[in-house]
């Protein structure tokens, strides 16, 4: 299995960057982790005295997971580089069709994250994932990612027509 470079891949970095590790992958699917600190900003007002990961930092670590797999494979570009390919903006979340919370992710917990991919048609790609603390799922979804132009994502339009 090729190593992926996760900061190659996604635009995403610190304090965003909600992956640690790849642990494995394939053209499918992919297994990440992520340990979330108790200085990591979403956590210090989450609750103050009972910090716990809130639930869009949870969807937000499998969407990330499901980019890494987009970037990896499915790019429209040849080895996709978020320093330096321009003019792709790959993993655009779309739209969450739905999403279960079971358990709380504290700091200091070792999840790992397991994203699917189930359906895609042109550049839109449907995702089914999970997330587990210690072999217990605490969180499922399915979300809609799609692959866009850059200008897109900048909100750069055409220039009106005379």
């Amino acid at each position: 299995m090729k190593k992926i470079n996760i900061l190659k891949r996604l635009h995403h970095r610190s304090p965003y960057l909600l992956v640690d590790e790849v642990l494995s992958h394939s053209k499918l699917k992919i297994h990440v982790q992520k340990t979330p600190l108790a200085h990591e900003g979403y956590l210090q007002g989450h609750f103050p005295g009972a910090p716990v990961v809130p639930g869009a930092m949870m969807q937000e670590m499998t969407t990330q997971a499901a980019g890494l797999l987009l970037a990896e494979y499915y790019s429209p570009v040849p080895d996709y580089d978020s320093n330096i390919t321009k003019g792709h903006a790959l993993g655009v979340l779309r739209s969450i069709h739905k999403a279960k919370y079971k358990m709380f992710a504290r700091p200091n917990d070792k999840l790992d994250i397991y994203v699917e991919l189930i359906e895609f048609i042109d550049q839109s790609y449907r995702f089914k994932a999970s997330i587990e603390n210690a072999g217990k799922k605490i969180m499922q979804n399915e979300f809609t990612l799609v692959n866009i132009s850059e200008d897109k994502l900048k909100g750069i339009m055409d220039a009106p027509k005379s």
